[in-house]
């Protein structure tokens, strides 16, 4: 009987390494927390195909969307820490919402940060029929005029940067609320709202085909791949840099092997020629080797926490 017994357990020591999962054994949910056809979402599909390549297992897009990208960000939060759901997200999402939502998580320690991908600045543009031919020339019109901008809501990048904007120029114009930034966009160029600070990424294809105009691009530098389109500082509104920085997050929780199974296939993506070559074409800066760490991070969003909540919660900006 004895040997029997010992049998069986030298049978079960050798069954139960096979038994063991090796991540990632089935799909992986990655969690946009906006509706399909905006920046985010288009970022979070360019990232899927490689990913999914090294990990060998398929990435399932899932759009949640609702108040400013904070559901999506709560149902990643929320998620079971075991790697199969990941969170893509961004400076308005995991910073700005902080300070403007009652949010049903904590931003810091409720989420593990995974790897810093692509950032974009944003460009100031206008629809067709707006008269203005240069930045100096739209403010003046703005200043005229009644105008309203589309934003993905309440404490989105577009609404905050437009805030901004307002409070350097002197003007003032509505803001009208879309459940995400594409959806604004499409108003945009089909003449329904005026203006927008939408990401260059997103607006530059509908600048090269003449449908919107540009005025100014958020940043010190021209963008290589648009190098027509004048910088702040050039245009007239010297210092009015944003940039939108992207990056994916895991629940709190999640183990460090699997974190860094995921940060791997993020850092091979932005490696590949095809996937750089793209971002240069919409304007994105690829973050270089020592940024794209987990815990790099991790320091920049509690950096852009520490400087922007102050900002926003003095501006009284809440969620309506």
């Amino acid at each position: 009987m004895r040997k029997l017994l010992l049998a069986a357990a030298a049978a079960l020591a050798c069954v139960a390494p096979a038994m063991a999962e090796v991540y990632p054994a089935r799909p992986i949910t990655l969690v946009v927390p906006f509706a399909a056809g905006g920046p985010l979402d288009v970022m979070a599909r360019a990232f899927a195909e490689p990913m999914s390549a090294t990990l060998g297992q398929p990435i399932i897009i899932e759009n949640v969307a609702g108040a400013a990208g904070s559901v999506g960000v709560g149902r990643v939060a929320h998620a079971s820490p075991d790697g199969y759901t990941v969170g893509i997200g961004h400076w308005g999402t995991h910073v700005l919402n902080g300070a403007i939502y009652s949010l049903q998580y904590d931003l810091l320690n409720d989420l593990a940060p995974v790897v810093l991908l692509p950032s974009a600045p944003q460009l100031i543009v206008a629809k067709r029929a707006v008269p203005a031919t240069n930045l100096r020339e739209l403010v003046a019109w703005l200043q005229a005029n009644k105008a309203n901008v589309g934003t993905a809501g309440v404490g989105s990048a577009i609404h905050v940067s437009g805030l901004l904007f307002q409070k350097l120029t002197g003007t003032e114009f509505a803001f009208v609320p879309y459940r995400s930034g594409g959806q604004a966009l499409q108003d945009l160029v089909a003449g329904h709202v005026d203006l927008s600070f939408d990401q260059a990424s997103n607006s530059l294809p509908h600048v090269r085909s003449g449908e919107i105009k540009a005025f100014a691009v958020t940043s010190k530098a021209r963008l290589v791949s648009a190098p027509e389109i004048p910088t702040v500082d050039e245009a007239g509104l010297p210092g009015f840099y944003i940039s939108v920085w992207y990056g994916l997050w895991v629940p709190k929780g999640t183990p460090s092997d699997v974190v860094t199974k995921l940060n791997d296939a993020a850092v091979q993506a932005m490696a590949t020629p095809a996937l750089r070559n793209r971002f240069a074409e919409l304007g994105q800066e690829v973050p270089g080797p020592h940024e794209q760490s987990p815990a790099a991070l991790g320091a920049l969003q509690k950096a852009e926490i520490d400087k922007w909540w102050p900002i926003l919660k003095a501006a009284s900006i809440r969620a309506q």
